[in-house]
C-alpha cells in the first residue's frame, strides 16, 4: 500500500511545487496515511482544506484500504 501512496502523491506533488509546497510520505498504517506538509503548505491557512479536500480524497478513491490522511508537524 505504501508504493500506491507514493505513486499518488507523485501525481498530485506538482499542484503543490507550483504554489511553493511539497508533501513527504511518513508513513501508512492500518489505512491511515501520515504525512507532512512543507514549504508553502506547512504554514497555509488552506493546508487542512488541501489535504482533506485534495490529497485524502484522491487517496480514498485511488488506493483500496485507505481509510484517512492525517498530518505530522
Amino acid at each position: 500500500m505504501f508504493e500506491q501512496v507514493q505513486e499518488v502523491i507523485g501525481k498530485l506533488r506538482p499542484f503543490l511545487l507550483r504554489d511553493g509546497g511539497d508533501v513527504e510520505l511518513v508513513d501508512v498504517d492500518e489505512g491511515i496515511v501520515l504525512l507532512r506538509l512543507k514549504g508553502a503548505c506547512g504554514n497555509c491557512p488552506s493546508s487542512a482544506i488541501t489535504l482533506k479536500a485534495g490529497i485524502e480524497r484522491a487517496l480514498v478513491a485511488e488506493v483500496p484500504g485507505v481509510k484517512e490522511v492525517e498530518q505530522i508537524f
